[in-house]
């Protein structure tokens, strides 16, 4: 029997010492690498504790293994508890910047571990030399059985100690894409965007290929590849030309600011031909979000400027709607849309008619823009579903100035007098217009010059309602100024429109 001695309980006393100096130093770190050196310092305590008792009552126990089982135990425990104290301390603490993986840790702690079991064999008598020259053979068959474990802790090493993955990358690998969560002495796991933990061997991540596909330092921002396909009627030029135009002007949240965005044409399918979008992504997080965004503003766009998307040509597609029906629901819809305008409500039915037929349907994506701020205007914008906002750019800061709910229009100084656009409007979520052009507007006015004052009334009330400087000013003074208002509109309509008389 080996007793504790007091030697062996002072040189105990003095390692829990330096587990609870561990943990008192590590209130100069990070607050959430405290709670670990506090907790290994609070086990010291009651190891040195337990030693203390079996130096004072361990004699009496009967059995002298049992009593060697106990020392030996607590010795160890203690061990691995001032050992990883002090190994948390350094990694934790003095060395927090560097950010220490947590393999180099387990790895030290083992080999601490190793070194101390030696020493221990070596106190307590045993010859080591002696089991060393015997169990050759033993030793052999645990090398040669171990070699696939030491074979994934020298590849976590490896990818360790070369920074190949680091936590939070976002990774490829033999068909998953997931963010790199831990890196193991054997395993490295990732979590996908569905959430699902993926298991993979740091052996054969060292083997195989790899691709990181975005960097947690978030210098160097992923792009995403987003497929297309329209038809054989556009040239590839007008339908990169059209998407590029959209998304340059399209807000997307998740897209970087100042990185541009590419279309190409990459080749021509069985149905149509085939582009895609590069553009770079913040969060590759919500990369599928993003990718959701740019496919809603490339299939408005297309909408708008009646470039069709294909469907498979070996499909047959039975359209349960006559064309006649689907054409009158349509106008039924731009009739629908003209009645709620106020603008509009001087036109017989023959004129509103003949107007709807010429109107344009223009469905806008969220953050699409209708027009900017000093564009060339000859059209006007009737919204049929949806929300708008006007923000007003001059002078380089954006600034909000309405909201417009369907039904409502926009743009009616465009139409009616050329003005140029004097504010920029941006589709606020899902919305869709009909867009009336001079062209469209052109016959009726020729036919029924008159209309031209009715409309510039309206345009004058409206402006006048609109205008911050008469809030103040009471009903029959705010209807003064809208008529003077209303002769200049008459001018300038005649004259964009050419009306004599």
């Amino acid at each position: 029997m080996l007793p504790v001695t007091a030697d062996t309980l002072h040189d105990a006393a003095l390692y829990a010492g330096i587990a609870v100096l561990a943990a008192t130093l590590s209130f100069a770190g990070p607050r959430e690498r405290r709670r670990g050196p506090l907790v290994l310092a609070g086990i010291a305590l009651v190891l040195l504790a337990a030693l203390w008792v079996l130096k004072q009552w361990g004699t009496a126990l009967p059995n002298r293994t049992l009593y060697d089982i106990a020392r030996e135990g607590v010795l160890a425990l203690l061990a691995v508890v001032v050992i990883r104290a002090v190994l948390q301390f350094v990694a934790g603490t003095l060395l927090a910047r560097f950010n220490v993986p947590s393999l180099v840790v387990d790895v030290l702690l083992g080999l601490a571990l190793i070194v101390y079991a030696l020493v221990r064999l070596d106190v307590v008598g045993v010859n080591l030399a002696g089991i060393v020259t015997t169990s050759a053979v033993i030793t052999g068959a645990i090398a040669f059985s171990a070699q696939e474990v030491l074979g994934a802790l020298w590849a976590g090493l490896s990818l360790q100690a070369e920074r190949t993955l680091r936590i939070g990358d976002w990774i490829r690998f033999d068909g998953s894409v997931g963010q790199v969560e831990s890196i193991r002495w054997r395993t490295t796991a990732i979590r996908t965007h569905s959430k699902e933990l993926v298991i993979i061997p740091n052996a054969k991540l060292i083997k195989e290929k790899v691709q990181i596909v975005s960097r947690t330092t978030g210098k160097a921002w992923p792009k995403r590849l987003v497929p297309f396909s329209a038809d054989y009627d556009h040239a590839p030029g007008m339908v990169t030309r059209v998407v590029l135009e959209a998304l340059s002007q399209a807000e997307i949240p998740n897209a970087v600011p100042g990185q541009p965005v590419t279309c190409y044409c990459s080749g021509f399918g069985e149905s149509g031909i085939d582009y895609v979008v590069y553009y770079h992504v913040a969060d590759y997080e919500d990369a599928k979000v993003s990718d959701s965004d740019i496919l809603a503003h490339v299939f408005a766009a297309l909408h708008r400027h009646g470039i069709r998307i294909p469907y498979p040509q070996r499909d047959v597609h039975v359209d349960r709607v006559s064309p006649e029906a689907a054409m009158r629901r349509e106008l039924s819809a731009r009739l629908q849309a003209l009645s709620r305008i106020g603008l509009f409500a001087t036109l017989t039915d023959e004129e509103r008619n003949a107007l709807a037929a010429s109107l344009e349907r223009h469905p806008f994506a969220a953050g699409d823009t209708l027009f900017r701020q000093g564009d060339a205007a000859d059209s006007l914008y009737i919204l049929s579903t949806g929300r708008l906002a006007i923000y007003d750019d001059a002078g380089g800061t954006r600034r909000r100035l309405a909201s417009l709910a369907a039904p409502d229009y926009v743009g009616e100084m465009g139409l009616l007098t050329g003005q140029p656009r004097v504010a920029t409007v941006v589709a606020e979520d899902e919305a869709v217009c009909f867009r009336v052009d001079k062209a469209g507007f052109d016959a009726i006015l020729t036919r029924r010059p008159e209309i031209a004052e009715g409309l510039s009334l309206v345009l004058a009330q409206r402006q006048a309602d609109n205008d911050a400087t008469l809030a103040a000013l009471p009903p029959e003074d705010r209807g003064r100024r809208a008529r003077s208002r209303a002769v200049e509109l008459v001018r300038r309509i005649r004259q964009f429109f050419s009306l004599h008389g």
